[in-house]
């Protein structure tokens, strides 16, 4: 075994030395302040009486005199710690070293991302999140269209039209049912995705879209408007099981350096869901009473996309490890997912994962709740969650058309102002994308939530004093696009 002594001279086990050249400063992780063991690209053992030990076969260089670096960890080791290196030939290990902190910033390379990575994030993404976006904007426009049709589907089957107040309560089951099937569609997918795998659950899944579809399309053919909430119910389900087990999918199959950047793609489409909604409910296109069943239809599209695609994509292999013990699958799956043929250490995580949670004592929710040491983390989950889900700009979508039309925007030009809201919507969220890994959660969290306040008190203020000035209104319209805005930036990206 060779050393090196505090004067920089190579030792060899008989005792000698040599001296060569060596880089001004080596890996910063090599420096440990207990003079224990550490990891670097040169393996050292340890580190005792100003001698670090190798195991690699040393070349002929001088190690100069090195600050230490107390408590420095390999894990944050990057390009700086190195100055540019002149080896003897033959070493083998200074090649490698520099070849494994080559790369994009932040430790990536181009391996990251590979086709089929890319192909299962954006066929999940448009099956799925787009399939949420676009059911939370596309029931605005047609509004006026559906209430007509449950009139007189009400008066041909009872004689008489339907009162007001009862059509208020059918368009509200309407509109919020959609929630009622998210809620039961969270509670199935555990079950669901424990026995069928991430993959077949969102395969499984379409078929609650396709079959929403064809109700939704054929409620005004068949004169039944039950059809039509039956159908948002179904829709509900699907957009509840599809935001928990995409993000799942996503998470599985990503490397560790670009989980961040993948997950943003289900924020980015729910945005373009809601977008494409707002813009195909113009009248020029679908929102117009002859045709505003298709806008139902259109669901059916991006349903049979990921049907048809996702079948040639791997299941997730973590699935594949943790819940069917398929070793050969996971690793072929990997190989898929990462683009290269070496992902032994990909599937040595995921083992050393599994061993770590058999040894975790699950707990129950009251337990959870009456335990000390994570009560401040019970409490941030569930503020941040509950101000997540009340802050009211799910109102805003489903409402869209009304609060513009009470704020005193003519109606010919409200579906032009309510598309505005589905582009700043995406505009947030490719924003939040950028910069989410630089400014990190919590300033995001704390600063969207606190716009969404100000922007809320003003909006109150406008709407009530909306008929004292010609110019009100449209601080309205400000508020309301300033508040979206500070939602998808903020704590929906986060």
């Amino acid at each position: 075994m060779k050393g090196a002594d505090a004067k920089g001279k190579i030792h060899t086990r008989g005792g000698g030395s040599r001296e060569g050249q060596f880089p001004s400063r080596i890996p910063r992780c090599c420096y440990d302040s207990r003079g224990e063991s550490a990891r670097c690209p040169f393996p050292v053992q340890t580190r005792q009486s100003g001698r670090i030990s190798c195991q690699a076969p040393a070349p002929s260089w001088t190690l100069p005199p090195a600050p230490r670096c107390p408590g420095m960890a390999c894990g944050s080791m990057d390009s700086r710690a190195w100055a540019p290196l002149t080896r003897s030939p033959g070493h083998p290990g200074a090649a490698e070293c520099g070849r494994a902190l080559r790369g994009t910033p932040g430790g990536r390379t181009r391996k990251d991302w590979s086709c089929w990575l890319i192909v299962a994030s954006l066929v999940g993404a448009f099956g799925s999140s787009f399939l949420y976006g676009y059911n939370l904007s596309v029931v605005n426009a047609p509004t006026l269209y559906i209430k007509s049709f449950y009139n007189e589907s009400w008066e041909r089957r009872h004689g008489h039209p339907i009162d007001q107040d009862t059509l208020t309560l059918l368009w509200s089951v309407t509109v919020s049912i959609f929630a009622i099937g998210g809620l039961v569609g969270t509670l199935l997918v555990k079950l669901i995705g424990k026995v069928l795998g991430r993959k077949h659950t969102l395969l499984v899944n379409n078929g609650f879209a396709i079959s929403a579809a064809l109700l939704m399309a054929c409620s005004l053919q068949a004169g039944a408007f039950e059809m039509l909430i039956v159908g948002r119910f179904i829709m509900g389900v699907d957009g509840g099981i599809a935001l928990s087990a995409l993000p799942m999918y996503l998470n599985e199959i990503s490397p560790k350096a670009i989980r961040g950047s993948l997950g943003q793609v289900t924020a980015i489409f729910i945005c373009v869901g809601v977008f494409v909604g707002q813009l195909l409910g113009l009248p020029e296109l679908l929102g117009k009473e002859s045709t505003w069943p298709y806008l139902f239809g259109v669901i059916a599209v991006p349903a049979l996309v990921q049907l048809v695609t996702l079948p040639f994509l791997p299941e997730s292999p973590r699935y594949l490890l943790f819940e069917k013990h398929d070793q050969a699958g996971a690793e072929k799956a990997f190989r898929t997912f990462l683009g290269k043929e070496d992902v032994s250490r990909e599937v040595e995580e995921v083992l050393a994962e599994s061993r770590l949670q058999r040894n975790i004592h699950l707990v129950s929710v009251l337990e959870l709740l009456r335990s000390p040491f994570v009560r401040w983390q019970v409490i941030t989950v569930v503020v941040t969650m509950a101000s997540y889900q009340l802050c009211g700009l799910n109102a805003i979508w489903f409402y869209t058309n009304s609060i513009f039309g009470k704020a005193g925007v003519p109606p010919e030009k409200i579906p032009y102002i309510t598309l505005s809201t589905g582009g700043i919507e995406t505009l947030a969220a490719i924003f939040s994308g950028l910069v989410i890994e630089r400014l990190g959660r919590r300033p995001l969290l704390m600063g969207g939530f606190g716009l969404m306040a100000l922007f809320f008190g003003i909006l109150t203020v406008t709407l009530t004093l909306q008929d004292h000035a010609p110019w009100i209104p449209y601080l309205s319209i400000v508020c309301i696009l300033a508040i979206i805005a500070s939602f998808c930036s903020g704590p929906d990206g986060s």
